[in-house]
């Protein structure tokens, strides 16, 4: 597919295009989806919140359910977590994300959803794509094997968004979205992705006294971070202004080798200890980050956050909500 680059002025969301439109959230109560819902509120939106408590969108008539009345639809929820999770459960993250896009898609058409928004992955690009990562390359490679079952399943929404967008004229997007990160991330060691398990270690080091800090893998590789609150604006902006199913990558463009990345995140915790990398750990993919001229020219989105401002955020949110009662 070829995408014909316009020139999109830049400038926030716009609240006369939001005010009272009925907007459904899958996953409204996680990571992403809360200050996503929190900024369609600012907005004027009629938020509907989709939990998985409540609603099973692996399932048929749940996902039906859940989008009933929507105008636009920002499908977020999904099964993710670390390397770690991703290595113990390759078969529930390629069934589940396959299952909640067939059915979102689906439901999305039957109930004639004007606008949706499906969030994809960095992961779904091949392992060795030339840096920084363009749309052009997501099809030409299979992705890195510890996150292959996600990133294939997530792929799969650019299909399904260009077909449901020939065959039925559903208006559908699907962002490929950088690694986030930011405050009420998921801190668990055993599942979270790399920002949050640093700090997890750095902070709760610090409180116990420990001299040294084990990180996963050898510390080269590199990655590209975007801050939760940009990844919502972005998403918003897609809601409003991306009429294609091409892949847009959202992220900084930005390269950070993740060694690089624990020092500051150890400066920024004041940890004095030792640093130490098990390189029998899987680093993931080799190098990461995305050349993010295509979501400027289409939507206007360009990342505001510092990484060194975002860390310090995150360190305060873990410490004041999660930080683990230190050892005796």
């Amino acid at each position: 597919m070829v995408v014909s680059l316009s020139s999109v002025s830049a400038g926030g969301p716009d609240s006369g295009f939001w005010a009272g439109k009925k907007t459904t959230v899958t996953g409204g109560a996680g990571f992403l989806g809360k200050p996503t819902t929190a900024l369609l509120r600012k907005l004027g939106a009629e938020v509907s919140v989709i939990r998985s408590a409540e609603y099973d969108l692996r399932e048929r008539e749940p996902t039906l359910q859940a989008l009933e009345g929507a105008e636009v639809v920002l499908h977020l929820a999904a099964n993710v977590g670390g390397i770690g999770f991703n290595r113990r459960n390759p078969a529930p993250l390629a069934r589940d994300n396959l299952a909640m896009s067939l059915n979102v898609f689906e439901a999305a058409r039957e109930l004639g959803v004007g606008k949706l928004v499906a969030a994809g992955s960095v992961c779904a690009y091949p392992k060795f794509t030339p840096v920084p990562f363009s749309e052009d390359e997501i099809w030409n490679g299979y992705p890195e094997e510890s996150n292959a079952p996600y990133g294939l399943a997530k792929k799969m929404n650019f299909a399904l968004s260009d077909a449901y967008r020939r065959q039925y004229e559903l208006d559908s997007c699907v962002p490929v979205m950088a690694n986030l990160y930011g405050p009420g991330d998921n801190f668990d060691l055993e599942d979270s992705h790399v920002i949050a398990g640093m700090v997890h270690k750095y902070a709760v080091a610090i409180e116990r006294g420990e001299p040294e800090v084990v990180l996963w893998g050898t510390g080269e590789p590199t990655r590209e971070f975007l801050y939760v609150d940009d990844a919502a604006r972005a998403l918003v902006l897609c809601a409003e202004r991306l009429d294609i199913s091409d892949p847009v990558n959202i992220g900084t463009g930005a390269e950070t080798r993740i060694r690089d990345l624990a020092e500051m995140i150890s400066e920024l915790t004041g940890y004095q200890g030792t640093t130490v990398w098990d390189s029998s750990r899987p680093d993931g993919q080799p190098k990461r980050y995305l050349d993010v001229t295509r979501a400027k020219e289409l939507i206007g989105f360009e990342a505001e956050m510092p990484l060194e401002e975002g860390l310090r955020r995150t360190i305060e949110s873990f410490r004041s909500t999660e930080m683990p009662v230190a050892a005796s």
